[in-house]
C-alpha cells in the first residue's frame, strides 16, 4: 500500500487547485505577465493602513479575539448589510476570507454523501470544498448558452426529481469565472425554488462593488439564505484574508454551529487585519466604486486582444473582473493552450476546465495598471493570432 495509501481518499481525490498549477507554471517560465489570478492591482485605503500601523504594539494585537469577530467590526458589518445590501434579518461572523467562509458553510449544512448544485462555469475553489468534505454528489447544471447564467428550468427539473433533496445550491454573483451578473429576478426565482425544495441556498457576492454598464448589485434574504462577502477585491485585502457569512438569524443554532467549525480551523481571523477591515470600511464604498471604474477600460483593452477568437467568443465583463473566451473548437485541451500562451507569448490565464468547460479561457482584467493590462492584453493577441491562423507552434 505504501505512505500515499494512508492519505485521505477526499484529499487525494480533491483536484489539483488551479491557481497553485498556474504559480508553477509561471515560475517555469520566463518574464509572464498575469492575466489569471483574480486579485486587484491597488492596496487597501493609505489612511486605514496608516491607523493599523499604530496598532503593531498593543498587546491584543497579538491575542485571540472573538470566535465570530471583533464586536465593533461585526456592528460596523451589521449596518453595511443593512444599508447596502438591504439584508435586516441575518448575522454576521468573520472569516480569514471568503474562501474559509465557504468552507465553513459546507461543513455546518452538509453532510458527506450529499448531494449539491453548482452551475458551469462553476467556481474552481467552490467545486474543492465540497470535494474534500466527502460531498461527492456535485450535480452541474447548465448555464445559458447566450447569457452564462443559471438554467433554473433545469434547477427546478433537478430539485424536484432528485431524491434526497440536494442540500444545497451555490451561485456566485457576478461570476468568477462567468463574469456576468444574475439578474434580481432569476436569483429570486432560484431562491423561490430552493425554498419550496426545502434545501439552502448559498450566494457569494465576493465582487458586489464590481458592477459596470449602469448595473446595480443587490442581495436577497430568507431563512434558507446564507450569504458570503470579501474584503480582498473589494478593499485590496487580499492578503490580509478577511471575508465575513451573512447567515439568518432565525435559524436556531445556526450560529452555534457555524462556531464550532470556526473554532477548529481560525479560531479566530487575524486581529490585525480584522482593524484593517473596520479602518477601511470607514473610509466608504465610494473609495472602492473610483477604482472600480478604471476597470472599465482594462476591460476594453483585454476585450481588444480576444478579437482574433471571432465574433460570438467573448462573453461576461458585466461584473467582477474577468471575461469568459471560448476557443477555435479545436482547442478542447484548454490547459495546452494555456501553457503554450505563457512559455511562447508571456502571458498566462485560466482553463476553462478547472471550472467545467473545457475549451474555455477565463481572463482577468482587475489585477494590472492600465498600462501594464496594455503590455499584457498585446501579448494576448498576438499569441491568439498565431493560434488561430498557424495553430500551436512551439
Amino acid at each position: 500500500m505504501g505512505s500515499f495509501g494512508m492519505l485521505a481518499r477526499r484529499a487525494v481525490e480533491t483536484e489539483m487547485p488551479i491557481m497553485v498549477q498556474m504559480q508553477q507554471l509561471i515560475r517555469g517560465a520566463k518574464d509572464v505577465m498575469s492575466l489569471a489570478q483574480g486579485v486587484v492591482y491597488w492596496q487597501p485605503p493609505k489612511q486605514a493602513l496608516d491607523k493599523v500601523k499604530e496598532l503593531v504594539w498593543e498587546p491584543s494585537i497579538s491575542r485571540y479575539g472573538a470566535d465570530e469577530g471583533l464586536p465593533q467590526l461585526r456592528e460596523a458589518l451589521m449596518k453595511k448589510l443593512h444599508l447596502e445590501n438591504k439584508l435586516n434579518k441575518s448575522s454576521v461572523m468573520v472569516t480569514a476570507g471568503a474562501n474559509q467562509a465557504f468552507v465553513n458553510l459546507v461543513l455546518t449544512l452538509c453532510d458527506a454523501g450529499d448531494s449539491v448544485v453548482m452551475f458551469a462555469p462553476y467556481y474552481f475553489n467552490a467545486y474543492m470544498s465540497f470535494q474534500m468534505t466527502g460531498v461527492t454528489n456535485i450535480m452541474v447544471g447548465p448555464g445559458n448558452p447566450k447569457t452564462l447564467h443559471p438554467d433554473a428550468d433545469w434547477l427546478e427539473k433537478t430539485l424536484s426529481e432528485t431524491k434526497p433533496v440536494p442540500k444545497l445550491v451555490t451561485v456566485v454573483n457576478p461570476g468568477n469565472p462567468s463574469g456576468t451578473y444574475i439578474p434580481e429576478p432569476l436569483l429570486k426565482r432560484i431562491s423561490d425554488l430552493c425554498q419550496a425544495a426545502g434545501c439552502w441556498l448559498l450566494v457569494d457576492n465576493t465582487y458586489e462593488y464590481f458592477m459596470y454598464d449602469g448595473r446595480k448589485h443587490s442581495c436577497i434574504e430568507g431563512n434558507h439564505i446564507v450569504n458570503i462577502f470579501s474584503f480582498s477585491k473589494a478593499y485590496g485585502m487580499m492578503g490580509w484574508r478577511i471575508g465575513y457569512i451573512a447567515y439568518p438569524s432565525e435559524v436556531e443554532g445556526l450560529g452555534t454551529q457555524l462556531l464550532k467549525v470556526q473554532d477548529n480551523i481560525p479560531i479566530c481571523p487575524s486581529i490585525i487585519s480584522q482593524h484593517l477591515a473596520l479602518y477601511s470600511l470607514e473610509v466608504g464604498p465610494e473609495w472602492i466604486t473610483e477604482r472600480v471604474k478604471d476597470l472599465v477600460k482594462n476591460r476594453e483593452i483585454v476585450i481588444e486582444a480576444l478579437s482574433p477568437l471571432g465574433e460570438g467568443a467573448v462573453q461576461g465583463g458585466e461584473g467582477a473582473i474577468y471575461l469568459w473566451a471560448k476557443l477555435p473548437d479545436q482547442y478542447v485541451d484548454d490547459f495546452k493552450v494555456v501553457r503554450w500562451l505563457a512559455n511562447k507569448h508571456g502571458v498566462a490565464v485560466i482553463p476553462g476546465s478547472a471550472s467545467g468547460c473545457p475549451g474555455h479561457l477565463r481572463i482577468s482584467f482587475g489585477g494590472l495598471t492600465q498600462d501594464d493590462t496594455k503590455a499584457a492584453a498585446e501579448r494576448l493577441r498576438r499569441g491568439l493570432e498565431e493560434l488561430v491562423n498557424d495553430g500551436i507552434v512551439e
